[in-house]
């Protein structure tokens, strides 16, 4: 077994957070993923990460502190979930910030690295099931942006419409919760690793870009095309011309076993390239 199944009091630093998905019971679920002990990748799932308090919402690069088992219903070996739910105790102790050309974050995420993604999915069909990675792309070609669907499932629609969640706003009056707005485009990077003929091409599946991407519409006052022109300034023009970029990569446990590449990349790793000159 990966590891135990219990985890009482686990330490884990949050590594990627993926885009929040409609859920009937929750509203909202997040895929969070992290290293147990800054050493091994460990996927939480469910996390109804909205309806966490303010002092426990969690900014990736977070330690927290949470009792976790083994989530049964997904073979992934690196699956858990909380042991209690929403009344977990579940714990923000600090966060690993970038001061020292990104050091400290580095000597975490970077402590195992594959430069080959037929290495990785290999891995990721064996016996070992592997479905969590660091990726170090050899060469990045492009970076898509396509036009998708601009509204969730009906289903998911009318759950929210039935939904007996409530909250505060702005002013403190009493609201009905609102579905997370869903992305109307999709992100992809096409690269190379090692060994690779041809450019493959992974959706990016994080958080961090859904967030970019509103808040680049409302600076470009509503222009979808002026936000994407940031968005992709951002992810292709700084980080891979300027920042020596790695690929955080997960699986989905509907394709692992099915798809020839299961992995979608679910965070970016974006250190300053190294000025150190090499040693004559």
């Amino acid at each position: 077994m990966y590891l135990p199944q219990e985890l009482p009091q686990a330490k884990v630093l949050i590594i990627v957070k993926a885009y929040p998905q409609p859920s009937g019971k929750y509203e909202e679920l997040v895929c969070t993923a992290g290293l147990l002990n800054g050493e091994t990748w460990i996927r939480i799932y469910p996390v109804p990460y909205r309806f966490l308090s303010n002092d426990r919402q969690y900014p990736k690069y977070s330690w927290v502190k949470l009792d976790l088992v083994r989530n049964t219903s997904d073979f992934r070996p690196e699956s858990y979930k909380l042991r209690q739910g929403l009344d977990e105790e579940f714990r923000v102790l600090s966060r690993v910030g970038t001061k020292g050309a990104w050091a400290a974050r580095k000597s975490y995420v970077l402590e195992e690295v594959f430069t080959s993604m037929e290495d990785l999915i290999a891995l990721a069909k064996s016996d070992q099931k592997k479905s969590l990675a660091t990726v170090k792309p050899s060469e990045v070609t492009d970076f898509k942006i396509e036009e998708v669907d601009r509204q969730w499932k009906d289903k998911w629609i009318d759950q929210s419409k039935q939904s007996t969640f409530f909250e505060l706003d702005d002013t403190g009056e009493v609201e009905e919760r609102k579905l997370i707005p869903k992305l109307p485009y999709k992100y992809s990077y096409e690269f190379l690793t090692e060994g690779d003929s041809d450019p493959r091409r992974m959706k990016i599946e994080d958080w961090e870009i859904g967030a970019l991407f509103w808040n680049c519409l409302r600076h470009s006052n509503g222009n979808e095309d002026l936000a994407n022109d940031l968005v992709r300034q951002k992810y292709f023009d700084e980080f891979v011309d300027d920042k020596d970029l790695y690929f955080f990569v997960g699986t989905t446990k509907r394709f692992h076993n099915i798809a020839k590449n299961p992995f979608m990349i679910i965070g970016v790793f974006y250190p300053p390239k190294s000025s150190q000159l090499p040693l004559l």
